[in-house]
C-alpha cells in the first residue's frame, strides 16, 4: 500500500511537471524579451491595407462608372466621353484582378479560379467594346470579396476582439513599490501589476496579494466566476470582478494562454478543410470545362454577352466557401466554449467518432490528492481536530498537506515551533502539547497505543495526534471530477457507447473510478507503449477512437487516435501540443460538446456544398440560355456566396 508520504507516480507527475514547466518557462522568459501584444497576432497591417486599397479603387471606379452612365443625360450627343469614362473605370480596377489571376497561375487556389474567370471576362468585354461590363464586373466582385473578408463569419474580428482583451495600459508596481502606468508591450515575466476591480488581468500570472472573483469566460468559456486568492493562477484577459489583486506576471504575448488561443485560431482558420483540398484537385479541369461551355455558347448563339455571362456565372465562390466558412464558424463557436481546434480537419474527424479512450489521472480525476475520509477517534472533536491538522499542514508542501489545506479554511498562521520530518510528517509544539501529523511510522513514536492504519482505503492515509493521543485518520485519493459522469452520459446519448478507461494506475483504483462514471472496459497498469498498442488495436478493428488525456504518458496514444483531446489547464505541455483539440477549462462536458459541434459542422458543410453546387449550376444554365447578363450573373454569384455564409453563421447564432 502506498504510504502517506510516498506519492504515487501517477499522482506526482502532473504536479511536478507543472511546477517544473512553470519554473522553466519563467526562467526562459526572463532571459528574453516580452512577446508582441496579442493584438498583433491577427491579420497583418499589409493585408488590411490591401483590402482597403482595393475597396477604395472599386469605390473610385464605381464613381467613374456612374458618371459615365449619367453623362449621356448630362451632355446629350457626347457618347464617346461616356465610353472613355467607363474604360477608365475598368482600368482602375483591373490591376488587382489581373494581379490575383497571375498569382493564381503560380500558386493555384480555388479563389484563384474566380480571379482568372473575371480577368477573362474583362478581356472579353474589352474585345467586344463593352466597357460598362468590363468595369462593373470587377467592381461587383471586389465589393463581394471585401464583404467576405469582413465577414468570414467574423473570425478575424473575433481574433481582434480577443487581442483587445489585453490591450491598453497596465498598472505596474516598481521595485520601490510605486505604481507606474506602462503599455502592455512593456510587461516582462516577473513584473508585479495591480489589477483593480472591473479591469482585466493584463497577462498570465500568479496572485501574490488579494482575493477576488475572476471571470475567465472570454478565455476558457467557463460560465461561472472563479475565486482567486494568493497563489492562484490567472489568465490574461480575464475580468477581475470584485477585489483588488496584485499579480506576478509569468507569461506575456504569444507565450500567454490568450496568445496561444489566438495563434491556434489563426492556424486553424488558415488550414484547408478536406472538402476544399478535394475541390482543388479538380480546379484546372473545372476551368477547362467552363471555357468549353462558354465557347459552345458563343459558337451556337454568336452572343458575346451570353459567353461573358457564362464565364462570370462559373465563378465558384459559393462552392469554394461552403467548407471553409463552416469550418471557421465552427472554430469560432468552439473557442467561445473553451474548445480549441488545431485544424479544420479535426472538426470533420469529430463527426466520425464512435469510441472513447480516456485516461484517469488528471482527466477523469482532478490529478491531485483530496481528503476523502475523516475517521475521528472516540472523544475527538471534529472542528478542533481539523483546525489542528490544517495548521500543521501549512508547514509542508507535500501533496497530503496541500490536500488538507484545500479541505477547509486554514488558520492564518502556521504553528511557531514546527518542523517537517521529510518522508514522515510534521511535528509542532503547541500550547496544548506535542502535535504530530503524518504516517503511521511517525505516529507510533508519539502515540503509546496506536491502532493500525485503515487498510480499506484506495489511497494514502495520515493521522493526527496531540499529547500522545490519536485524534483522527485522514484518507486521501484522487477524486473523480464532478462533471465526469455527465460527460460520459452525454457521449452515450450521442451514440458513443464503447468507452475504455486506459490508465497506468492500479487495477483496484481504476475499476472504482470506472464504476463511478459508468465505464465497462478498464485497462490498468498501462505504460505509454501499452496505451499506444491499445489505441492502434481499436483502429485496426475498424473503430474511430477519440483519445482524451493530459499527461506525458498519454502522448503516444493521443498522436495515434482518430482524433484526440487534451486537458489544457493542467495538462502537460507536450500532451497539449500533440492533441487535435484542447479544452481550456478542463471541463469534461466540453468533450460531448465538441462531438456535437463536429457533427453539426459536417451537416452544415454538406448542405453548403449542395447549395453552392446547385447555385453555380443554375446560374451557369441561365447565363448559357441568355436569360442573365454578365452583371446579373455577378450579382447572383455574390447572393449565393452570402447564402452559404449566412447558413454557416448559424453555428454562431444558435449557441
Amino acid at each position: 500500500m502506498t504510504t502517506p508520504y510516498e506519492t504515487p507516480a501517477s499522482q506526482r507527475a502532473p504536479g511536478a511537471a507543472q511546477e517544473a514547466r512553470s519554473a522553466h518557462a519563467h526562467g526562459h522568459a526572463r532571459e528574453g524579451h516580452a512577446g508582441p501584444s496579442v493584438a498583433t497576432l491577427v491579420m497583418s497591417d499589409a493585408e488590411r491595407r490591401a483590402i482597403t486599397r482595393h475597396t477604395l479603387l472599386a469605390l473610385f471606379a464605381g464613381a467613374l462608372l456612374l458618371l459615365s452612365l449619367a453623362w449621356p443625360h448630362l451632355a446629350p450627343g457626347n457618347a464617346t466621353l461616356a465610353q472613355v469614362l467607363a474604360a477608365v473605370a475598368s482600368l482602375v480596377v483591373a490591376p488587382p484582378v489581373f494581379a490575383g489571376a497571375w498569382r493564381s497561375l503560380k500558386t493555384p487556389s480555388l479563389h484563384g479560379v474566380t480571379d482568372r474567370l473575371i480577368a477573362l471576362a474583362m478581356l472579353g468585354a474589352w474585345a467586344v467594346g463593352d466597357m460598362t461590363t468590363a468595369a462593373l464586373l470587377p467592381i461587383v466582385m471586389t465589393f463581394g470579396h471585401a464583404l467576405e473578408e469582413r465577414s468570414v463569419l467574423g473570425s478575424q474580428e473575433a481574433i481582434r476582439a480577443l487581442g483587445r482583451l489585453t490591450a491598453g495600459d497596465v498598472r505596474r508596481v516598481s521595485a520601490a513599490g510605486a505604481i507606474e502606468t506602462v503599455p502592455y508591450d512593456a510587461l516582462r515575466p516577473g513584473d508585479i501589476v495591480d489589477v483593480l476591480p472591473g479591469s482585466r488581468v493584463p497577462a498570465d500570472g500568479i496572485v501574490r496579494h488579494g482575493r477576488s472573483a475572476i471571470d475567465n469566460g472570454p478565455i476558457t468559456g467557463e460560465s461561472l466566476p472563479q475565486d482567486a486568492g494568493e497563489g492562484a493562477r490567472v489568465f490574461g484577459g480575464a475580468m477581475n470582478l470584485d477585489g483588488p489583486l496584485r499579480v506576478e506576471i509569468t507569461h506575456v504575448g504569444k507565450a500567454s494562454t490568450l496568445g496561444k488561443v489566438v495563434e491556434l485560431m489563426q492556424r486553424a482558420e488558415a488550414a484547408k478543410p478536406p472538402i476544399t483540398q478535394a475541390l482543388e484537385r479538380y480546379m484546372d479541369a473545372y476551368l477547362a470545362l467552363v471555357l468549353l461551355i462558354a465557347a459552345i455558347v458563343w459558337f451556337v448563339s454568336a452572343n458575346a454577352s451570353a459567353m461573358l455571362a457564362v464565364i462570370v456565372a462559373a465563378c465558384p465562390c459559393a462552392l469554394v466557401l461552403a467548407a471553409p466558412s463552416t469550418a471557421i464558424a465552427g472554430i469560432a463557436a468552439g473557442a467561445r466554449r473553451g474548445i480549441l481546434f488545431r485544424n479544420a480537419a479535426f472538426i470533420d474527424a469529430l463527426a466520425e467518432i464512435d469510441t472513447l479512450v480516456i485516461d484517469k489521472t488528471g482527466t477523469l480525476t482532478h490529478g491531485e490528492l483530496r481528503v476523502t475520509t475523516v475517521m475521528l477517534q472516540p472523544g475527538a472533536d471534529e472542528a478542533t481536530t481539523l483546525a489542528l491538522a490544517m495548521q500543521l499542514a501549512q508547514v509542508s508542501a507535500h501533496p497530503v498537506c496541500r490536500a488538507l489545506l484545500r479541505y477547509g479554511a486554514p488558520p492564518t498562521e502556521p504553528p511557531p515551533h514546527a518542523r517537517e520530518m521529510r518522508g514522515l510528517g510534521v511535528l509542532a509544539t503547541m500550547p496544548e502539547g506535542e502535535a504530530v501529523l503524518g504516517r503511521h511510522d511517525l505516529l507510533e513514536q508519539y502515540v503509546s497505543e496506536l491502532p493500525p492504519a485503515p487498510a480499506q482505503l484506495d489511497g494514502p492515509c495520515a493521522g493526527i495526534a496531540l499529547n500522545g493521543r490519536l485524534l483522527a485518520w485522514f484518507g486521501f485519493a484522487d477524486t473523480v471530477r464532478p462533471e465526469a459522469r455527465e460527460a460520459l452520459d452525454g457521449l452515450r446519448a450521442l451514440g458513443i457507447e464503447r468507452a475504455t478507461l486506459l490508465t497506468g494506475d492500479r487495477e483496484r483504483v481504476a475499476h472504482r473510478v470506472a464504476a463511478e462514471v459508468g465505464i465497462d472496459t478498464v485497462v490498468a497498469h498501462a505504460l505509454p507503449h501499452d496505451k499506444l498498442d491499445y489505441v492502434l488495436g481499436e483502429i485496426g478493428a475498424g473503430r474511430r477512437p477519440m483519445v482524451v488525456g493530459d499527461g506525458l504518458n498519454d502522448v503516444l496514444a493521443i498522436k495515434a487516435g482518430a482524433t484526440s483531446v487534451a486537458m489544457g489547464e493542467r495538462g502537460i505541455d507536450i500532451a497539449v501540443a500533440a492533441a487535435d483539440i484542447v479544452l481550456l477549462a478542463d471541463d469534461l462536458r466540453r468533450v460531448p460538446d465538441s462531438v456535437r459541434l463536429g457533427r453539426r459542422c459536417r451537416r452544415i458543410a454538406t448542405a453548403n456544398a449542395a447549395i453552392g453546387l446547385a447555385w453555380t449550376v443554375a446560374v451557369i444554365t441561365l447565363a448559357a440560355l441568355g436569360v442573365l447578363s454578365a452583371v446579373a450573373s455577378a450579382v447572383l454569384h455574390n447572393v449565393g456566396t452570402f447564402v452559404v455564409i449566412a447558413n454557416a453563421g448559424r453555428l454562431l447564432r444558435d449557441e
